[in-house]
């Protein structure tokens, strides 16, 4: 899924200290129905697009 350049990437903060090993969102994007999910060691492949409602089941998931 593309994203504009100037999409604000948030780092996932179980990274630890600004490891590469995590999972980006772009909240700014979120906004408009679709979440996207990159891989922070691979920022220049297409980000993965999830619904709302599946990236908050799957965080709800991660943190129980």
């Amino acid at each position: 899924m593309p994203t504009e350049p100037s999409s604000h990437w948030i780092r996932s903060s179980y990274s630890g200290n600004g490891g590469d090993s995590c999972v980006q969102w772009a909240p700014s994007v979120a906004a408009t129905g679709i979440v996207p999910v990159r891989d922070s060691k691979e920022v220049r492949r297409p980000s993965l697009a999830v619904s709302p409602e599946a990236w908050t089941l799957f965080v709800r998931h991660l943190k129980s």
